[in-house]
């Protein structure tokens, strides 16, 4: 269990690329700058693209973690 608050969460499972990336950014417009979007994801393919995409913002991935095959990403808005 994180101890990031989340400001929302986002739950992306059982769905493949490029949807994760796409819904993320979605929720990640109706952040505030500094808020957290919490995304689930069962694509492995969703590691190398939330790094991505991540970089290619500015925004950060504060948080990643794996359990049973379910990635969880901590995504902080720029």
């Amino acid at each position: 269990m994180s101890a990031i608050a989340a400001a929302t969460e986002l739950d992306c499972k059982g769905l493949n690329c490029p949807l994760p990336i796409l819904k993320t950014k979605k929720a990640i417009d109706a952040l505030q700058s500094g808020e957290v979007l919490k995304m689930m994801a069962t694509d492995p393919g969703s590691v190398n693209d939330m790094a991505s995409w991540a970089n290619r913002t500015g925004n950060e991935v504060v948080e990643h973690t794996e359990d049973g095959g379910t990635h969880t990403f901590f995504i902080r808005k720029k």
